[in-house]
């Protein structure tokens, strides 16, 4: 599967985890990418990785929350690779916490970053991709966005609110040759989900996954880069579970039924 055009991808939270694996995924298609992480410096450690493989990488610095940071971060990828034609939001915090106990500052935190922040840079990279008549926009959701989970008030619905907003960015990028899809990973091994997971938690998981496993992030980055590639083109709005088949169940595998 080919990568759309000879494109330049700007990935946020780009330096680990589902960025990372995106980063590198799309650079093996031959996409230049862009690291953008708020920590500058393993932004371009990730984009050292991946030209030690072959790619063409920049590491840039970005606090997807400040409209001044977002906007350098494209002018200097801008100047020093081009324009950008593919954009994958990938930065996001969890915080789990009980609903009667969350602190409201941590919920607007979550918000900022997670909903505000896909808007913000969605905006600036679609205004440029609008002018140009093409752009690939990607937005990691979660399937915490579709099934409740106890302690994930803000986390679930902050990636409820990016699925909504996937669909409103492709109404309205549509007519200019953009596409905007999301990806819902299922229960992922990353440094995120590892630090949240007790092994009952992981466990409990692994009962309900048909698939009998958890996701790597090379897998989500295999669904990304499908959704930024002309085979794609004709996919809009849409959000795709990478799950295993978690989502496919209503009840919890717990074992065979006998009767």
């Amino acid at each position: 599967m080919q990568a759309a055009r000879q494109s330049i991808a700007l990935i946020t939270g780009g330096a680990s985890g589902l960025g990372r694996a995106a980063a590198l995924e799309l650079s093996r298609r031959g996409m230049r990418v862009a690291v953008a992480d708020l920590r500058e410096d393993a932004a371009r450690a990730c984009a050292d990785e991946v030209v030690l493989a072959g790619g063409q990488a920049l590491g840039v610095a970005i606090d997807v929350t400040d409209d001044a940071s977002v906007d350098a971060a494209f002018r200097r990828v801008e100047a020093e690779l081009g324009p950008v034609d593919v954009l994958v939001n990938s930065a996001g915090i969890l915080n789990v916490a009980p609903l009667l106990d969350y602190p409201l500052d941590t919920w607007e935190r979550v918000m900022a970053i997670n909903v505000t922040g896909t808007f913000r840079c969605a905006q600036r990279a679609g205004r440029g991709m609008a002018e140009r008549g093409y752009g690939r926009i990607v937005n990691l959701a979660s399937i915490s966005g579709v099934r409740a989970g106890i302690g994930r008030v803000a986390y679930g619905t902050s990636k409820a609110a990016v699925m909504g907003l996937t669909r409103q960015l492709a109404m309205e990028l549509g007519p200019h040759g953009i596409t905007a899809n999301a990806i819902a990973p299922g229960p992922v091994v990353t440094a995120m989900t590892e630090s949240s997971y007790t092994p009952e938690t992981r466990a409990a998981f692994e009962a309900m996954i048909p698939a009998g496993r958890l996701g790597t992030p090379e897998e989500i980055a295999e669904a990304i880069a499908f959704l930024t590639s002309e085979g794609a083109a004709y996919v809009n709005g849409q959000t795709l579970a990478v799950d295993g088949g978690y989502l496919a169940g209503g009840v919890a595998r717990t074992g065979t039924v006998s009767r």
